[in-house]
């Protein structure tokens, strides 16, 4: 048993591979997650314009809270006295909770040191202390079945000594994670390897963590500005030097050809707010592509969003020029309808590659998916 202990049972058990693409599946109490799969972002403890029974229904296994976000409002202390984070969103299924690193590094008032991230409450303008302790003291609270540990998410671009220092409290605060999470019997503490885009720092990143035995690992830095081949080549060199038993999470990552990509370097877990950022946008993923139902063209379409999908939205028979009409009339019901159809589309595509990895051949089904699918209408 590794330094976080494990304690609730958190196995890793690998169902199949094809090439360097993984299916496994693990447990968590509040249920089991097969892998590859794809976590929806529900930052304030709600997936944007998604009640948690059309998340489900969407077929998300797991979703992602924010801790930086939640602490702020409604506070980890009210969500713990009602009940956790489970019982707060009305979500029966696992959830993920980052560290709140990535969310403090980006305000303009923050001030870094060895100890932590001092910065200003954006909603009271008091000063607040984000420190590897304080962020387990929330998420302990908070009740996820997997959090993250606090880490410094470097910016990009970045000098090797600014990536150096980042690798460094990295580890450090990892250390000091591992010290303060109270709660090892029922959450599963992953640590998050960061070095920019410098393959050696990436590997003593990872090799440094691996050494603690966690029960996860996540490549963190990877959607900070750096674009598809920088993501590639810092996940493909990452992801064989992190444990096979133990899932591999890459944060913020992506649009489906980034997920595909990644999948076939051996990532498991993924999470991203793209899904429901582009529906609120009338931004649509089909398996032919990418289409912008806001577009004129589609102003008489009678189709549905996808004529191979089943989702709520397009199973219901919900046309194109339905939906046109909602986003040009300014009704929510554009927004819920193609975030459900967005979130679907995600899920349906890990579960065929899950499916494909099991039959020994993801590398073909990435290319005849790749064959038919327009990045953008």
């Amino acid at each position: 048993m590794g330094a976080s202990g494990g304690a609730f049972g958190f196995d890793f058990r690998l169902d199949g591979r094809s090439g360097a693409a993984r299916a496994g599946s693990f447990a968590t109490p509040h249920g089991p997650v097969a892998t590859p799969t794809f976590m929806p972002v529900g930052t304030h403890g709600a997936v944007k314009a998604m009640t948690a029974e059309q998340v489900r229904a969407a077929g998300a296994q797991i979703v992602l809270a924010n801790t930086y976000h939640l602490s702020l409002r409604p506070g980890e202390a009210l969500v713990e006295k009602l009940g956790g984070l489970h019982a707060f969103m009305g979500w029966s299924g696992p959830i993920l909770t980052d560290s709140g690193g990535f969310q403090v590094f980006s305000l303009p008032s923050a001030e870094l040191s060895d100890r932590g991230v001092r910065f200003k409450n954006e909603l009271t303008g008091d000063v607040v202390d984000l420190t590897p302790e304080r962020s387990m003291e929330i998420q302990n609270a908070l009740g996820a079945d997997v959090i993250m540990a606090f880490d410094e998410c470097t910016p990009y671009p970045a000098d090797r000594k600014l990536a150096a220092t980042g690798v460094r409290r990295t580890l450090a605060w990892m250390e000091r994670c591992l010290r303060a999470h109270g709660r090892p019997e029922d959450q599963a503490l992953f640590g998050i390897v960061q070095g920019s885009t410098y393959l050696d720092l990436r590997a003593s990143c990872a090799e440094a963590l691996v050494a603690l035995d966690l029960p996860g690992y996540a490549i963190g830095g990877v959607s900070v500005g750096e674009g598809f081949e920088l993501m590639c080549r810092i996940t493909e060199h990452t992801a064989p030097r992190l444990p096979e038993e133990k899932p591999r999470y890459l944060m913020g990552v992506g649009l489906p050809e980034d997920l595909l990509a990644a999948i076939g370097y051996g990532i498991d877990l993924f999470d991203c707010v793209i899904p429901t950022r582009y529906a609120r946008s009338g931004t649509a993923f089909t398996v032919r592509g990418r289409i912008r139902l806001t577009n004129r063209r589609y102003r008489r379409d009678a189709y549905p969003i996808d004529t191979s999908c089943s989702c709520a939205a397009c199973a219901s028979g919900m046309s194109r020029a339905y939906l046109h009409h909602l986003f040009a009339a300014n009704e929510i019901l554009s927004a819920i309808l193609c975030s459900i159809h967005n979130v679907h589309f995600y899920e349906s595509l890990v579960g065929r590659a899950r499916e494909a990895i099991l039959a020994d051949r993801f590398d073909a089904f990435r290319r005849e998916f790749l064959a038919s699918y327009a990045p953008a209408d």
